[in-house]
């Protein structure tokens, strides 16, 4: 049987900054957990994990997705938290560093770990954007804020613990779910439904095929009795490719991530989901 697995435990925040993160959405996903809990859970959308560091599943859990990096930073991290943090004490918050590192090539995965948090911490807008070469290439932010913060590593380290980080495509997790898991999806998006310059770009990485396999996998989801909550892009387009006769719910956030031409403002999304 499921358990209910909204603990005590305090949400525990992110300690990487990504766009598209989920931070604001936490409360409201909170609410629709069903009262008798769930089995495992499933994120193959990883990012900045913000909905799995405020759920802290009881079970296993299944992390995954499709930035090899930022899957090896989170495995360096959940074994060696105290070793990168060794590391970052060591570099500086300056221009001249950030460049420097950044043209650095690593080898040692806890150098690696060390190096993406440092320039995902220090960069411009905290965006993950690499060149033809597959070379990092976002500038540096000019950020104040202390890009070091030891006890949120340690505690993103402890809440990785138990959980199975793997590298690929959304469809891996057909290899776990199973009847009365929850599953978090949440994919790049694909419609520019508000002209947001970096949604255009994620037009390159998740497609409307993508789109439409991610449809596909949620009837696979259903079909094993499983839970899902999705969110996207609040555009016909989303809603014809995702309308299965679950619960549609469409709200608004405060649009933070865009370029120098992007309208910032509210955004409207999303939330399809099998829950409530």
């Amino acid at each position: 049987m499921p358990e209910d697995n909204l603990t005590k435990t305090p949400v525990v925040k992110p300690c990487l900054r990504w766009a598209g993160g989920k931070r604001w959405l936490i409360s409201y996903i909170r609410t629709l957990i069903p009262k008798t809990g769930f089995n495992n859970y499933h994120e193959p959308f990883l990012g900045g994990a913000a909905v799995f560091l405020s759920i802290n599943p009881k079970r296993k859990s299944y992390l995954s997705d499709l930035n090899k990096e930022l899957i090896e930073t989170y495995s360096s991290l959940r074994l060696h938290s105290e070793e990168v943090i060794d590391i970052l004490k060591t570099y500086r918050n300056t221009e001249k560093f950030y460049y420097s590192l950044r043209s650095k090539v690593v080898i040692h995965p806890v150098e690696k770990a060390a190096r993406f948090i440092y320039l995902n911490q220090t960069s411009y807008n905290g965006l993950y954007r690499v060149n033809l070469k597959g070379e990092y290439n976002v500038p540096y932010g000019f950020r104040t804020k202390e890009f070091l913060e030891p006890d949120k590593l340690r505690l993103v380290s402890r809440r990785l613990k138990k959980a199975t980080l793997s590298y690929g495509d959304f469809s891996i997790l057909k290899n776990h779910v199973d009847e009365g898991d929850l599953i978090f999806l949440d994919p790049p998006y694909t419609v520019s439904h508000n002209k947001n310059n970096f949604i255009k770009y994620n037009k390159k990485l998740f497609s409307l095929s993508d789109q439409e396999r991610l449809s596909e996998l949620i009837d696979y989801i259903k079909l094993r009795k499983a839970y899902y909550i999705l969110t996207n892009a609040a555009h016909k387009k989303i809603h014809s490719i995702f309308d299965k006769g679950d619960n549609i719910v469409k709200l608004n956030r405060a649009n933070l991530i865009g370029g120098v031409n992007a309208k910032r403002g509210q955004t409207s999304e999303y939330i399809f989901t099998n829950l409530g």
